[in-house]
């Protein structure tokens, strides 16, 4: 059977249990975010979206957590839209777009075309993907333009590192992937970390992260893409540098909780000191507005009134 045909069975396979699993459900508001609502159907579809972006087939043990991401995703793109509809100036790139786009083809190892017809095979309408990614664009774009002023770099740390570089005729990126669970009563840590290391070994990674996992990234898998080693936090880059490829890192206990990463590839890059400084002052930039971000939704999602209804 060839690739294309084992995705196209694959989905398929996880539609079929879906469906079956939904089938009983009649179209409803599910759940409103001030005067948005959220059907049945948005859930459905989210689910699907979540599955096929991560090659997953559907089955009955997933389907509360599946629920839990399906819901916690679509409010939070909701609140975002709800903020973004009182800026008519905002914009996005339609390179940036079609770039996300591949991105995630890529990530299940198919072209963009493949990608829609399996959301066609799956009768999932390849827009609200498009649209999920579009709301997050113009998020940034938002965000952006609310907390340029702060953006305020260390000059002297950033020359300090490309010091460091200067002397090396290499560096490192990494493939990586990660899971944070909750930080459970310091009398159950180690419990708790031998416990998801006993399920990545039976579940596998990419599982663990979209059952398991707190942080953003869980609906992915867990995949953080290719990261240059200069850009990795000191207290995470010696883990990482010590995990072969293939391999899970040892626990870091964090005050979000305790993190995982999972090192999939390693490659060498070539020194190159103004690109270094460019992924320095980016890397610098993109973690304060995420810090703004976070920030940012917090305080609409508690200011919002949001409703659930079992009908």
């Amino acid at each position: 059977m060839s690739k294309l045909k084992k995705i196209f069975c694959s989905s398929l396979i996880f539609f079929i249990f879906l469906e079956s699993a939904y089938s009983k459900l009649e179209d409803a508001v599910f759940i409103t975010v001030e005067n948005k609502a959220i059907t049945k159907s948005d859930i459905v579809n989210e689910i699907k979206i979540i599955l096929i972006l991560n090659n997953e087939t559907y089955s009955v043990e997933k389907k509360d957590k599946l629920n839990q991401l399906a819901v916690k995703s679509t409010v939070e793109r909701k609140i975002k839209e709800i903020e973004i509809e009182k800026y008519d100036f905002l914009k996005y790139s339609s390179e940036d777009l079609k770039k996300e786009l591949n991105k995630y083809a890529s990530r299940i190892n198919v072209d963009l075309d493949t990608l829609k017809n399996i959301c066609e095979s799956n009768e999932l309408d390849f827009s609200l993907i498009e649209d999920q990614i579009r709301i997050e664009l113009v998020w940034n774009s938002l965000i952006f333009h609310l907390y340029r002023d702060r953006l305020k770099l260390n000059a002297d740390e950033i020359e300090e590192q490309l010091k460091l570089l200067e002397n090396k005729d290499d560096s490192n990126e990494f493939l990586i992937s990660e899971i944070i669970i909750n930080m459970p009563d310091e009398s159950n840590v180690k419990l708790e970390i031998d416990n998801v290391k006993e399920k990545i070994r039976a579940e596998g990674f990419e599982n663990v992260a979209i059952n398991l996992s707190i942080s953003q990234s869980s609906s992915n898998g867990g995949d953080l893409g290719w990261v240059n080693e200069n850009v990795i936090a000191k207290k995470y880059k010696s883990k990482i540098l010590k995990t072969q490829v293939g391999k899970v890192s040892e626990a870091i206990l964090t005050p979000e909780g305790i993190l995982f990463f999972q090192v999939r590839d390693k490659r060498k890059i070539k020194k190159d000191l103004e690109k270094e400084k460019n992924l320095l002052v980016y890397a610098e930039k993109t973690k304060i507005l995420l810090m703004h971000s976070s920030s940012h939704y917090d305080k609409l999602k508690r200011s919002m009134s949001i409703a659930f209804f079992n009908n």
